[in-house]
């Protein structure tokens, strides 16, 4: 996956369950089941019967007029009822590429291509080969198309990712001339990329030699360095130990995004030769979804795949092989990972069949994984939370993304003498569903409620709806099973149905069956180890001096007129002629000027409450929120870090009525989800505000259909007024230390976040909420409520009951409700008011003093953090505007600019980072350099305060600056599903974000210019002289290296956070 600033895509489940995909191991990796329920209808013929049979045109909906185009052969034609499209399949008679058209009613529309890659080895050549292609190619030879794309287009996403058997290039935008262009540029660099000529872009991409100031040798390149960070995290370790184990006879036994050992074995020839195997277009799935004519597609895949060689046929050489369930006595694997604590990681995993699923049997999994795993209420969850034996739960359940299903669970933090206690105990608890005769029926109907909703809803949130379709067909399509049966589901929902209803033992027979009479399992511990980190950087820095003692002087002098030819290419800017070739908008004819409005109707209902709606076509379901104000009654250096355990407790604790298990079954069976969070954000006006001027609410959001409004707001009411905190000591340590393991996983994989936020903290007071809420600070005031909670837990609790009495005494109460007419309608408003009312003091509590913080938002201190981590994350900002101060569109482009090409191509490509980009914040006022899996330190913060030179001499064209005001609009533009418009209104109307405001920012990003840029650099370069605070997070042995060498103003603070 290309990542153009230092945060990684990640991908939500294709409607909205629980899962994620996330990048791990250098490929597309579910935690949890990716696309269970979008592909939970796999054809038994497979796509071979689909393709010679043509039973769609014949036998399902002949009236379908799917459009006809000489160059191809339509194979058939279906309409989706139950996501509203019509999808039709075509192989391109020439070169054999199949394509699927799918027409929807959706403007942000989707293109893609999709190739089956499945590496031999680990070098990491479908991952490399990812992102080389998109390193120029014929028709558009600029060093890097994929940046000139974000640098000026309207895209909604633009990236490319890798699984361990298939590489996707999807795009998508809301403007079809867009689309087009970004196709285009997709299509040139996937079937005729500059890399298979050029090895220097295996090089940059993949891995190179450099030579140090010591003639010393080391190893350099994106990929590579991103997956040292990768290898730096022992989830990511053991996900690849499972998956390995797993799959011991297929391509899933090697990893596909490169083992940092094994890269540096990556041969150009072998690169190529990846290339001309995999990437032809009879290995080619391509992908249309959106509200576009469906013959201009035909025209214009062909204009471009007519100019390619023929094929004979449909490629097969690249098929996937099932894993056979060969292991007949479960195994059981050791592995180190670096840490200087004494806890385990333990998971147990099962390959659960070597038989293609129907679809009936694929939701009924999905179905059996929700009742295990699903909520933290759920019967194999609750019981290794319950058990006390690790910190945190560990796995996602079930996985379906590749050709056979998994499934993982286990536990992290655990003792040593408690490890073999962990897989015991996942066995027992699933031989105890099967003995009790399966789950509660109440479980299973709260469930199923979830499943279905979720699919009627087909909610992707900010993922465009046609790639979620994409990717679940792609599920079934480059397996060679039926595309569309991929994403049916009332067939199979209706036999799952069925089956429920005629057998009781239904599920606790698919336990036994897939599960505990399984043996294809694995169990995964991984052991802490403290020396492994030093073990490896010598040995890494022992195979590079044998290299380079086996180099005379005439090889060593080679690599180094490789490495200065190298950094001449990355040096070099693309010509005008080059960049000319790169398709782009029109910034006068094809950009909106105007901002879109979203409907906000506002009632003032009493004192207290205030009511917030807006009609939008929902499709009969209500979207809820409630917003509390906290900023007038919690105490904000004592009560801020609890805000999140408050939050969470809110809704696993149950209430007088419900236990926890009751209460989680109830909003499943009644909603569609009920969840509790906290919003902090500064006042939004014309002009930077006051530090102290900001938003905190305590946020309560839910959904359901029209007809159970009542049973959704009488949830919302119990969670709020009723929640049951004084029972839940063992619940709350639990949580705490499922905290404590989430803060020391991602401490060593997302620093840059947190290093942003420790700068952040001393700006603003939102800065500070949010790092005292999620950050360093936060972790260090988890640690303090473990011991507590565990050693004076009445104190503890009177705190969390004296937060909710103040919260529901002052009823600061916003409802912001979203729906059609008629669910509105419906809705019960005035009995929700009364309820949430009923506590609410006459006179509403005085804002807090919180001047009390200042002396964090003084602290102006260099910073560096020690994890155990192979790579690192270097940040430095500080505020760029001051309060009063009028912040501008203009400045938005520029910052688009400074982080696409100047910290592109120092931080990412010259420095070898996997990240870097800069942020200007117009609400805050603040200004933040970062980046992510970097190599170096005192490279990188040097890098920044060069920016200024940067600005200074750039000499940007009017071509190139019209594209970076294009691009920033989209930014602006960025589709927004029914229930995010409805919250993205009630964050306006709580920070007094305007109509106005935004079309004067609109304006300004419109009217940038040249000039701007000198106001910007002199801006920057008064906050780096006066302001500036640099946080690292890195390993404790390149801080301490660092430190010797940084100049005064740059030197850092060292805290060794976790070992």
């Amino acid at each position: 996956m290309r990542s153009p600033s230092s945060c990684l895509v990640l991908l939500g489940s294709v409607f909205g369950l629980r899962s994620s995909v996330s990048k791990k191991n250098g490929m597309m990796r579910s935690n949890k089941k990716t696309f269970a329920l979008i592909s939970s209808g796999l054809a038994v013929g497979g796509l071979s019967r689909f393709l010679t049979t043509r039973r769609w045109a014949s036998a399902v909906l002949t009236e379908l007029q799917a459009p006809s185009h000489p160059a191809f052969a339509l194979i058939g034609t279906e309409r989706v009822e139950e996501l509203d499209a019509e999808c039709y399949v075509y192989e391109h008679e020439k070169t054999k590429a199949q394509v699927m058209s799918v027409v929807a009613a959706e403007e942000n529309k989707v293109f893609g291509v999709v190739f089956r890659t499945p590496p031999a080895d680990s070098t990491g050549l479908p991952h490399i080969l990812e992102h080389s292609v998109l390193c120029g190619s014929e028709k558009f030879p600029t060093k890097e198309p994929f940046v000139e794309l974000l640098k000026g287009s309207l895209q909604t996403f633009l990236n490319a990712f890798t699984y361990p058997d298939r590489t996707c290039y999807p795009v998508a935008s809301q403007n079809e001339k867009d689309l087009r262009n970004l196709a285009t540029v997709y299509l040139d660099a996937v079937f005729k990329p500059r890399a298979v000529l050029d090895p220097y872009v295996l090089k940059q991409e993949g891995w190179h030699f450099e030579v140090d100031k010591e003639n010393k040798l080391e190893y350099k390149g994106v990929v590579y360095n991103e997956m040292k960070g990768v290898y730096s995290n022992p989830e990511a370790l053991l996900n690849r130990a499972a998956q390995q184990a797993l799959f011991p006879d297929n391509t899933y036994a090697v990893d596909s995004g490169g083992d940092p050992i094994k890269i540096p074995e990556l041969t150009f020839k072998d690169f190529t030769n990846f290339h001309s195997k995999y990437y032809t277009p009879s290995n080619a799935k391509i992908f249309f979804y959106g509200d576009d004519d469906p013959l201009e597609r035909l025209n214009f895949l062909d204009s471009y795949l007519s100019e390619l060689p023929a094929s004979v046929s449909v490629s097969t050489d690249t098929k996937v092989a099932m894993q056979p369930l060969s292991i007949i006595t479960p195994r059981y694997e050791q592995h180190p990972f670096p840490s200087a604590e004494s806890q385990h990681m333990i998971s147990i995993n099962w390959l659960l069949t070597d038989k293609q699923l129907k679809p009936h049997e694929e939701l009924a999994l999905a179905l059996l994984d929700h009742l295990l795993v699903g909520t933290p209420s759920s019967t194999l969850r609750k019981a290794l939370t319950d058990s006390g034996l690790g910190e945190s739960v560990l796995g996602g359940g079930l996985s379906d993304e590749l050709i056979q299903p998994t499934f993982t669970m286990g536990l992290k933090g655990v003792k040593a003498q408690d490890v073999a206690k962990v897989e015991p105990l996942i066995l027992d608890t699933l031989q105890t569903v099967i003995n009790n005769g399966g789950f509660d029926q109440d479980d299973v109907a709260s469930s199923l409620n979830t499943i279905e909703f979720q699919l009627r809803e087909f909610n992707t949130g900010s993922f465009p709806k046609g790639l979620s379709f994409m990717l679940g067909v792609m599920r079934n399509w480059i397996y060679e099973r039926d595309p569309v049966e991929a994403v049916r589901f009332e067939e199979p929902l209706a036999d799952l149905k069925s089956n429920l209803k005629n057998n009781q033992n239904y599920l606790p027979q698919l336990i036994d069956t897939y599960l505990i009479s399984n043996t294809h399992r694995v169990s995964i511990e991984m052991v802490p180890d403290a020396e492994m980190e030093a073990r490896e950087t010598a040995a890494e820095a022992a195979r590079l001096q044998a290299l380079r003692e086996e180099m005379d002087e005439t090889q060593l002098q080679k690599v180094k007129e490789e490495m200065q030819i190298l950094q001449e290419r990355q040096a070099q800017a693309d010509s005008p002629q080059a960049l000319a070739t790169i398709p782009t908008l029109d910034v006068r004819a094809d950009i909106e000027p105007k901002v879109k409005s979203i409907p906000r109707q506002v009632q003032k209902l009493s004192d207290h409450t205030t009511l917030l709606t807006r009609t939008l076509p929902t499709a009969g379901i209500l979207y809820a929120d409630l917003a509390l104000d906290l900023r007038s009654v919690l105490d904000p250096i004592s009560e801020i870090p609890l805000v999140p355990l408050f939050t969470r407790m809110l809704t696993e604790t149950g209430t007088s009525e419900y236990d926890a298990v009751a209460l989680r079954r109830a909003i499943g069976a009644q909603t569609g989800g009920l969840s509790a969070s906290a919003l902090a954000t500064m006042r939004v006006s014309h002009v930077i505000s006051n530090p102290e001027d900001i938003v905190y609410r305590l946020i309560i959001r839910g959904k359901c259909t029209k007809d159970k409004s009542q049973n959704l707001f009488n949830l919302m009411t119990a969670i709020l007024t009723d929640a049951n905190f004084k029972n839940s000591k063992q619940r709350v340590i639990e949580m705490l230390k499922e905290t404590k393991a989430a803060y020391e996983s991602s401490f060593r994989t997302s620093g840059q976040q947190y290093a942003a936020a420790r700068i952040g903290a001393s700006l603003t007071r939102a800065g500070y909420i949010a790092e005292k809420s999620s950050g360093v600070s936060h972790y260090y005031a988890v640690l303090d409520a473990i011991e507590s909670a565990q050693s004076n837990w009445p104190d503890f609790l009177a705190r969390l009951e004296s937060m909710r009495t103040r919260i529901l005494q002052h009823c600061d109460l916003v409802i912001n409700l979203t729906g059609d007419e008629a669910t509105l309608h419906a809705a019960p408003v005035e009995a929700l008011r009364t309820q949430l009312e009923a506590s609410a003091l006459e006179n509403k509590f005085d804002a807090q003093d919180w001047a009390q913080i200042a002396p964090l938002e003084k602290a102006t201190e260099n910073e560096g953090y020690a994890v155990p981590t192979q790579v690192n994350y270097v940040a430095k900002g500080g505020r760029f505007y001051p309060v009063g101060y009028s912040p501008r569109g203009q400045d938005a482009v520029i910052r688009r600019v400074l982080s696409l090409d100047y910290l592109w191509n120092r931080v990412r490509v010259m420095g070898g980072a996997y990240g870097g980009s800069c942020n200007v914040n117009p609400t805050t006022g603040t200004f933040i350099f970062s980046s992510y899996r970097d190599p170096n330190l005192e490279q990188t913060l040097t890098t920044y305060d060069h920016a200024v030179k940067y600005l200074n001499e750039l000499a940007i064209d009017q071509t190139e600056l019209d594209k970076a005001i294009i691009a920033t609009i989209g930014e602006l533009d960025n589709p927004l599903t029914n229930d995010q418009k409805g919250f993205v209104s009630l964050r306006h109307y709580l920070d007094g974000t305007t109509d106005e405001v935004r079309q004067k920012w609109r304006d300004e990003v419109l009217a940038t210019s040249k000039a701007d840029f000198i106001k910007f650099a002199d801006e920057l370069n008064t906050m780096l002289k006066h302001n500036a605070k640099a946080v690292v997070f890195a390993s404790a042995a390149s801080l301490e290296a660092a430190s010797s060498s940084l100049p005064e103003h740059n030197q850092l603070k060292i805290t060794t956070l976790i070992n």
